[in-house]
């Protein structure tokens, strides 16, 4: 005799997310997600980190939090905050930092401290897949602010503050990638940064900083930090090593005031981030982080240019975009008549994945043609590759480009 199944379907909560899908593995020309370039992850370097601090001070993982408290491992955070202060003028000590399980735990932690379902957010129009599946699940109003090619646009930001405050509303956070934004690849200049300071005081808004990509600059200067440029402590700032590093390693930071950071930490329930991986950071950074990433740039720089070339050969003119300041990513305009949700459907049974615009916007009618492709991941091969595939999947689809390879071809 067989008993039949147990039914756990009937004992899930109201409001859960939909059930994940199976892995299936990578599609074989992968532009999706935030991998970087295997080739260069410092594997020697961080072997020999892992040995040196284990043979050091691996009795401490006997103990919860490396015997360092919950913020984390000391001597990253010292390695961060000597970091923020060369690269981002953000003058602030081991006890202002807080190591996290990746940037969205930081997320995760800013969202559960400040907001509650009903409350509103103004993010960039355009912005990270993850805040705005957070913020959906979370049942926040989000307000989405459109961006140029210096980030998130003051004038249209002080409207809506004012439309807001007008109706009685007060947003808990303006949350802004000002430095190599994600997907655009712009840079919020100085000037940009003090209006928007000046704004989230005149509304009472602090802002929400995310500044993952920041080192990952192609000349390597940036402006300063938003952070470091507030004066009343109204910035909660994050960080990490998934795009200087290793995305696996699952590290990242977030700088905030006490009276804040007080709060993540009692919400922090993990009983502490991966310890060895802070330990391996810790004792890999130090010698060698400002080596490390001037290569790692250099490596991405040329796959961008590969991906750029590669576009301009297989779509021309059909498809557009403005060359980013750094970063893993590229922002796609292809013609009004392409719908990338379907684009990517059908480029992904070609083994062909890509990120569609409208998972990455407020505003799914203006990014309904547009699309995100990461060029860390792939190599210079797959990147032409891939490229060639989906020209030829979008112009069957879609009737663009008309000339791929600079060979005319009818529609079939």
């Amino acid at each position: 005799m067989t008993s039949a199944a147990f039914d756990f379907a009937s004992l899930f909560p109201a409001g859960l997310p939909q059930p994940a899908a199976k892995w299936t593995g990578l599609a074989k020309y992968s532009f999706v997600g935030g991998n970087n370039d295997a080739d260069e992850v410092p594997v020697d370097g961080l072997t020999a980190a892992v040995d040196a601090v284990l043979r050091r001070e691996g009795r401490l993982l006997a103990t919860y939090n490396l015997a360092n408290g919950p913020q984390g491992y000391r001597p990253l955070r010292e390695f961060i905050a000597t970091k923020l202060q060369r690269d981002a003028a953000i003058a602030c000590k081991a006890e202002d930092i807080l190591i996290v399980s990746g940037s969205l735990q930081a997320l995760d932690l800013v969202n559960h401290a400040l907001l509650a379902r009903g409350d509103t957010v103004i993010v960039e129009q355009e912005t990270y897949q993850g805040s705005l599946n957070r913020l959906t699940r979370l049942g926040v109003n989000v307000i989405g602010i459109p961006l140029d090619g210096e980030g998130m646009r003051m004038d249209l930001l002080a409207s809506a503050l004012a439309d807001l405050k007008s109706r009685g509303i007060r947003p808990k956070y303006i949350y802004t990638i000002p430095t190599v934004q994600n997907p655009t690849g712009s840079i919020m200049p100085e000037a940009r940064r003090a209006e928007l300071l000046r704004l989230s005081a005149a509304y009472g808004v602090p802002i929400f900083e995310d500044d993952c990509y920041a080192d990952l600059i192609w000349d390597g200067s940036r402006p300063p930090a938003i952070y470091a440029m507030a004066k009343n402590g109204g910035v909660i700032h994050i960080g990490s090593f998934s795009k200087s590093i290793a995305p696996a390693l699952r590290v990242g930071f977030v700088v905030a005031p006490w009276e804040v950071m007080s709060r993540m930490l009692a919400l922090k329930t993990d009983a502490g981030s991966g310890a060895l991986e802070q330990m391996v950071l810790a004792e890999y950074c130090a010698p060698h982080f400002a080596t490390h990433v001037p290569q790692l740039r250099r490596a991405l720089r040329k796959k961008l240019d590969t991906l750029m070339e590669a576009l301009n050969e297989q779509f021309g003119t059909t498809a557009e975009f403005e060359e980013p300041k750094g970063g893993i990513f590229l922002w796609v305009k292809l013609p009004d008549n392409v719908d990338t949700l379907k684009l990517y459907q059908s480029a992904l049974a070609a083994g062909v994945s890509i990120n569609p615009g409208p998972e990455w916007s407020t505003d799914h009618g203006h990014s309904k043609s547009r699309l995100r492709l990461c060029f860390a991941s792939p190599s210079h091969q797959q990147i032409r590759e891939g490229v060639a595939v989906l020209a030829d999947v979008c112009r069957r689809e879609f009737g663009v480009p008309v000339r791929i390879a600079n060979v005319e071809k009818a529609r079939t």
